[in-house]
């Protein structure tokens, strides 16, 4: 066989940008899916600053076979203003988590956390049409999510915030009768329970519960943290202790989110929750 009658194949490479991202489980849960699918594929990470990731970016993709990329804090943003274009599920987010290397060329920006949310909800069979929802927070993870969460059909929408200005603007940018905003100090004027509550704050994280009356969340039917770690976070300890049966960390919402973007770049739905499963023994 000639040189130029052979056929030669490359594996498609992704990654995921992120400062800090050595403890980022996209590689596993990446590389989970393509083994289940039976995908060829290489999936890394890439440590970036502010300064030098559009043009990581440039190099990343000069390569042909980088068919798409990953992006975590703090890079979202920058990631929305390098691709060509922004779906409207990311224009409304104002960020990028996925990148897509289309057929044209051009460079497609989404964002896959409010699906991979909705996705973990409906696994947990945490929410029905017509349900009263209450959105705590209303920075880039709820900015993320909102629209989605849209797509339950929820009878209202709250979303809440210390700030009650931000939750308004939040609110404002789906000019719908069922999205309403507050500041954390209204909540207590709420007589009507909610079905679901969802923590969209970084309190979990430094060990802290959001500042929203007892006397709601004992009444509702799921609490949902987009945290996670090895145990329940304080939210969901605290909402325990306070009578709530049914709760949720975030966990299969990053794994979920995952599941959205390897599904725009290869078409296929990897199953989550052999997934979930692993990962939550590793905790």
């Amino acid at each position: 066989m000639t040189d130029s009658t052979k056929t030669t194949s490359q594996t498609d490479k992704f990654l995921v940008y992120g400062n800090p991202i050595a403890q980022s489980k996209s590689p596993q849960i990446h590389q989970m899916f393509a083994r289940q699918t039976k995908q060829d594929l290489i999936y890394d990470k890439q440590l970036a600053t502010i300064e030098d990731f559009k043009s990581s970016l440039d190099d990343f993709f000069a390569d042909p076979s980088a068919k798409g990329c990953n992006v975590t804090a703090p890079f979202k943003e920058q990631a929305a203003q390098w691709v060509d274009e922004l779906t409207s599920g990311a224009q409304l987010a104002e960020a990028v988590n996925t990148i897509i290397r289309q057929d044209n060329g051009k460079f497609l920006g989404d964002t896959t956390d409010g699906p991979g949310i909705v996705q973990d909800l409906l696994r947990l069979k945490a929410v029905k049409k017509g349900a009263r929802i209450l959105l705590l927070g209303a920075g880039g993870a709820a900015r993320g999510a909102l629209k989605s969460l849209l797509s339950l059909e929820p009878e209202l929408l709250l979303v809440a915030n210390r700030t009650q200005a931000k939750a308004e603007h939040l609110a404002s940018l789906i000019p719908q009768d069922n999205v309403k905003a507050c500041g954390f100090d209204d909540l207590i004027e709420i007589a009507l329970p909610f079905d679901l509550v969802i923590n969209s704050t970084s309190s979990s994280l430094s060990g802290e519960l959001p500042a929203i009356p007892d006397t709601l969340l004992a009444q509702t039917g799921f609490v949902y943290d987009m945290s996670y770690s090895d145990k329940p976070t304080i939210l969901l300890q605290h909402a325990s202790k306070l009578g709530v049966q049914h709760y949720s960390d975030g966990l299969g919402m990053l794994v979920g989110q995952a599941a959205e973007s390897f599904y725009l770049w290869r078409g296929v739905r990897p199953d989550v929750e052999p997934v979930i499963d692993a990962l939550r023994v590793e905790l």
